[in-house]
């Protein structure tokens, strides 16, 4: 899809003064350090603003892709004809060219939504509203634990942004052995995970061929924009919340949480066996 230069976009990461303080001990004096830069970032389809969303101002038409489809605006990235980035003083505004027909469908079930920092349920007034994924079986490639601990290993190695500013989530594409094919950053958890399915829905990428991981907690919305994309594995490192896992157990949805170097808990569906365990 077109897109302004990605010079339009603002940086990830700004510079501010600081100073550290040591308990008991002299202060060290004041010194610069990079944070996550968090700006509203205001989407507009056609010229009807949708969302305000609280982001890093990075990957922006991955960002636009993947919550357009979580959102249920479009099911295909070439439904999206063109992205406009345009910084302002007080935020980010990105213009999304829908497909003519979707949208008029867009404008038929447009509703209003007042973003938070990551909030995936802001603006939605009744239940009925809430984006569910349909609960089809699923023909992923069942993950084994080896490929889990191979992701886990490799993981802080696609942080850049969060190795300068420890603030920020990331979520990444594995393939079935655990090699991180693709990640996103953001300030955001589900900005991080929509930005990745954005990427790969734009990359063409076969959803069930891996798996994705995440750095935060698996929620309900998690596990839901998992399910929309495709995948048939969501590995969190925190802890599953109880609507996670009964969406995911009533989506067939392999739910791995509370992901560590030495182990994982399952909470939904089953690990493939290891290579080791069949070959015995």
């Amino acid at each position: 899809m077109p897109l302004s230069e990605p010079s339009a976009q603002p940086p990830a990461t700004a510079m501010v003064s600081s100073e550290p303080v040591r308990f008991g001990a002299e202060g060290a004096g004041a010194r610069n350090v990079e944070v996550a830069v968090e700006t509203p970032v205001n989407i507009v389809y056609g010229n009807m603003p949708y969302a305000v969303m609280m982001a890093s101002p990075s990957d922006l038409a991955d960002f636009i892709t993947g919550f357009s489809l979580t959102e249920g605006i479009i099911r295909a990235a070439d439904e999206i004809r063109g992205v406009a980035v345009e910084p302002k003083e007080e935020g980010v505004v990105v213009t999304v060219e829908l497909a003519p027909g979707r949208f008029r469908e867009h404008l038929a079930r447009r509703r209003n939504l007042s973003g938070r920092t990551s909030c995936g349920l802001c603006g939605v007034e009744t239940i009925e509203e809430i984006p569910m994924a349909d609960a089809a079986t699923r023909a992923a490639r069942a993950v084994s634990a080896q490929a889990v601990e191979a992701a886990l290993a490799a993981l802080d190695r696609h942080q850049p942004l969060n190795r300068l500013t420890r603030a920020v989530h990331a979520a990444a594409w594995c393939d079935a052995g655990g090699a991180i094919l693709a990640a996103r950053e953001d300030v955001g958890r589900h900005n991080a995970l929509d930005k990745l399915i954005g990427a790969r829905l734009r990359a063409g990428a076969d959803a069930s061929a891996g798996f994705m991981l995440v750095t935060s907690r698996a929620s309900f919305e998690m596990v839901e924009k998992t399910a929309i994309f495709g995948a048939g594995t969501l590995v969190s490192i925190s802890a599953p919340t109880s609507l996670a896992i009964e969406r995911a157990k009533h989506l067939g949805l392999t739910l791995v949480s509370v992901a560590r170097r030495d182990g994982c808990t399952v909470f939904a569906g089953r690990l493939a066996p290891s290579l080791e365990t069949t070959s015995r």
